[in-house]
Protein backbone atom coordinates (compact mmCIF):
# COMPACT_ATOMS: atom_id res chain seq x y z
CA UNK A 1 0.00 0.00 0.00
CA UNK A 2 1.81 3.52 -0.71
CA UNK A 3 0.29 6.57 0.52
CA UNK A 4 -0.44 8.98 -1.78
CA UNK A 5 1.58 11.89 -2.32
CA UNK A 6 1.78 13.98 1.04
CA UNK A 7 2.71 17.63 0.77
CA UNK A 8 4.60 18.75 4.21
CA UNK A 9 2.58 21.46 5.56
CA UNK A 10 4.32 24.57 6.53
CA UNK A 11 4.03 26.28 10.03
CA UNK A 12 5.08 29.96 9.81
CA UNK A 13 6.22 31.11 13.24
CA UNK A 14 5.84 34.59 14.29
CA UNK A 15 8.55 36.08 16.44
CA UNK A 16 7.41 38.53 18.49
CA UNK A 17 10.18 41.06 18.72
CA UNK A 18 11.44 42.54 22.07
CA UNK A 19 9.96 45.34 23.63
CA UNK A 20 13.51 47.93 23.63
CA UNK A 21 14.66 48.16 26.76
CA UNK A 22 16.02 50.94 29.01
CA UNK A 23 18.23 51.71 32.07
CA UNK A 24 17.28 53.44 34.64
CA UNK A 25 20.28 55.70 35.90
CA UNK A 26 20.88 57.74 39.40
CA UNK A 27 22.62 60.94 39.65
CA UNK A 28 24.90 61.95 41.70
CA UNK A 29 23.91 65.30 43.80
CA UNK A 30 25.57 66.95 46.99
CA UNK A 31 22.50 67.05 49.35
CA UNK A 32 20.68 64.17 49.57
CA UNK A 33 22.19 61.95 52.36
CA UNK A 34 23.56 58.50 51.21
CA UNK A 35 21.34 56.22 54.09
CA UNK A 36 18.22 58.09 52.22
CA UNK A 37 19.77 57.00 49.03
CA UNK A 38 19.94 53.78 49.76
CA UNK A 39 17.00 53.19 51.15
CA UNK A 40 15.16 54.27 48.32
CA UNK A 41 17.15 51.82 46.28
CA UNK A 42 16.08 48.93 48.85
CA UNK A 43 12.50 49.94 48.45
CA UNK A 44 11.76 50.96 44.82
CA UNK A 45 14.58 48.27 43.30
CA UNK A 46 14.42 45.99 45.73
CA UNK A 47 18.38 45.90 46.21
CA UNK A 48 19.85 44.26 49.06
CA UNK A 49 21.58 46.22 51.70
CA UNK A 50 24.96 45.28 50.02
CA UNK A 51 23.96 45.80 46.57
CA UNK A 52 22.72 48.95 47.16
CA UNK A 53 25.49 50.82 49.21
CA UNK A 54 27.61 49.69 46.04
CA UNK A 55 25.36 51.73 43.87
CA UNK A 56 25.27 54.54 46.06
CA UNK A 57 28.79 54.68 46.27
CA UNK A 58 29.54 54.33 42.49
CA UNK A 59 27.27 57.11 41.90
CA UNK A 60 28.75 59.33 44.59
CA UNK A 61 32.15 58.70 42.91
CA UNK A 62 31.86 58.81 39.43
CA UNK A 63 28.27 61.09 38.81
CA UNK A 64 25.74 58.32 37.82
CA UNK A 65 25.35 54.77 37.96
CA UNK A 66 23.18 52.59 36.14
CA UNK A 67 21.54 50.77 38.56
CA UNK A 68 19.21 48.46 36.30
CA UNK A 69 17.66 48.00 33.07
CA UNK A 70 13.72 47.62 32.42
CA UNK A 71 11.09 48.07 29.44
CA UNK A 72 10.70 51.68 29.07
CA UNK A 73 7.45 51.62 30.75
CA UNK A 74 8.95 49.89 33.91
CA UNK A 75 11.86 52.06 33.94
CA UNK A 76 10.07 55.69 33.67
CA UNK A 77 7.46 54.40 36.55
CA UNK A 78 10.26 53.41 38.67
CA UNK A 79 12.68 56.30 38.02
CA UNK A 80 10.02 58.30 39.05
CA UNK A 81 8.63 56.36 42.00
CA UNK A 82 12.42 56.75 43.28
CA UNK A 83 12.59 60.84 42.51
CA UNK A 84 9.14 61.42 43.99
CA UNK A 85 10.17 59.80 47.22
CA UNK A 86 13.58 62.27 47.44
CA UNK A 87 11.19 64.90 46.52
CA UNK A 88 8.55 64.05 49.04
CA UNK A 89 11.42 64.57 51.79
CA UNK A 90 13.13 67.52 50.16
CA UNK A 91 15.69 66.14 48.70
CA UNK A 92 17.36 66.41 44.81
CA UNK A 93 17.78 63.12 44.53
CA UNK A 94 17.23 62.35 40.72
CA UNK A 95 16.55 59.21 38.80
CA UNK A 96 16.52 59.06 34.60
CA UNK A 97 16.18 56.82 31.80
CA UNK A 98 18.33 56.63 28.78
CA UNK A 99 17.46 53.73 25.61
CA UNK A 100 20.08 50.87 26.22
CA UNK A 101 22.58 50.53 23.26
Amino acid sequence: MSDPLVTPRTKTRTRTERPPLYKVILLNDDYTPRDFVVQVLKAVFRMGAERAQAVMLTAHRKGACVIAVYTRDVAETKAKEATDLGRQKGYPLFFTTEPEE
